[in-house]
């Protein structure tokens, strides 16, 4: 595992399972530490996971791509790379600090106190957040600090930065800032803002969408094929997301057929790549009771800058016709329905693939792995039992920044 550029060519991902070159990923860390059962559910988590072992189980889930020839950006680095830059610096200070949580003068002193940090430091507190006690001890006097407990947080912690595929996501030679639905995500957005307008190695990548655009997240994108795209409309992407997506994806040349996918509004399928992923050029593993009754609406560029929607459409058949072959193959989610249900909990579905038919999934979901063995997938099982704390599998887990072109 490395941070070391070793591949010069520019950031471009074409498709789901194109093979898989470079990736972005979160190591667990300190941000983990700040969840207790009083703020878990405020910070997304289902549990408490244990930081050791989910950081071993990161590490062992790094070790199996790198194994595999991919390289392994870290988001720690890479932000500290960035930071840098003084300019960075400048901006994640603006960014974390809150003047309506911390008055106009506890604010500005944590500013001061920010900008003479080093960027190793900077870059942690951006990620792992500062409770009130770990304040510069000079602010013992401020009201807003007395009236705090020293366990508060005067900069939120950002635990679900392991879901580094949420937060951004690469469509052809542009990356896509998300622009994330729920209050505990949202300052995600600015930290990797920062991590690709000043790091070397994005600062002459294009953006496809920006984070103050309508709700969008990275797990409701699936690059179906080159040039065709699904995003599921549901608990984190709205219709106006998609649409907003869609027409960035038009006018810059990235997509001509963009599928809108209805899914749940709630955790269970809280985005599309918890029902559905791509694990060979034309096979996808899918949650069954889905299968029938998921639909698209699909959009197209109407010549002038606009989007033209219709539908709804079945999906499986609207996205072969757009992906140009006779029909998807669907593997299904478990054995039967009851099983089905738990392994699509455990993220049965959510597989990232390494190359065409080559895919790491969760040991723990063990029919939908045979199912995929069955169906002439290798599967690359690895343990999930504390990273699953926060509902996200391998691809939630990671940023795919290179992939082959089919």
């Amino acid at each position: 595992m490395t941070t070391e550029v070793r591949v010069q060519a520019q950031p471009r991902v074409d498709s789901e399972v194109g093979t898989l070159r470079s990736v972005l990923l979160h190591r667990p860390g300190a941000e983990l530490k700040r969840l207790t059962p009083r703020n878990n559910d405020k910070l997304l988590f289902d549990g408490i996971p244990w930081v050791d072992r989910a950081q071993e189980e990161h590490d062992a889930f790094a070790e199996v791509l790198a194994g595999r020839g991919v390289e392994v950006m870290l988001l720690a680095d890479v932000l500290g790379k960035a930071l840098e830059d003084s300019r960075a610096r400048t901006t994640g200070v603006l960014t974390a600090v809150d003047e309506r949580r911390l008055g106009y003068e506890l604010a500005d002193s944590l500013r001061s106190h920010l900008s003479s940090v080093d960027a190793k430091t900077l870059a942690h507190v951006l990620t792992a957040g500062m409770t009130f006690e770990e304040l510069p001890v000079a602010e013992g006097a401020s009201l807003v600090r007395r009236m705090h407990s020293p366990h508060d947080f005067a900069i939120d912690p950002l635990p679900n930065l392991l879901f580094s595929r949420d937060s951004s996501v690469w469509i052809g030679d542009r990356v896509a800032i998300a622009s994330l639905a729920m209050p505990a995500r949202v300052r995600e957005t600015s930290v990797l803002d920062l991590v690709y307008a000043y790091h070397p190695r994005f600062r002459l990548s294009g953006r496809a969408y920006g984070a103050h655009s309508a709700p969008v997240e990275g797990g409701d994108v699936l690059l179906l094929a080159p040039g065709v795209l699904a995003i599921g409309v549901g608990e984190r992407t709205t219709p106006a997301g998609a649409e907003s997506l869609a027409r960035s994806a038009f006018n810059d040349g990235l997509a001509h057929t963009v599928l809108a996918v209805p899914i749940a509004q709630d955790r269970a399928t809280m985005h599309l790549d918890t029902v559905c992923t791509m694990v060979d050029r034309d096979a996808v593993v899918m949650y069954p009771a889905v299968r029938d009754t998921l639909v698209a609406y699909p959009m197209q560029s109407d010549g002038s800058g606009g989007v033209v929607a219709s539908g709804p459409v079945p999906f499986l058949s609207a996205a072969a016709e757009a992906m140009g072959i006779d029909r998807l193959r669907v593997i299904d989610t478990g054995l039967d329905s009851v099983t089905a249900e738990r392994e699509q909990w455990d993220d049965g579905n959510n597989t990232l693939a390494l190359a065409p038919g080559v895919v790491v999934a969760y040991e723990r979901n063990v029919e939908t792995n045979a199912r995929l063995e069955e169906a002439g997938i290798e599967v690359l099982a690895i343990s999930g039992s504390e990273l699953g704390s926060g509902r996200g599998g391998p691809r939630c887990m990671s940023c795919p920044i290179n992939r082959d072109s089919l």
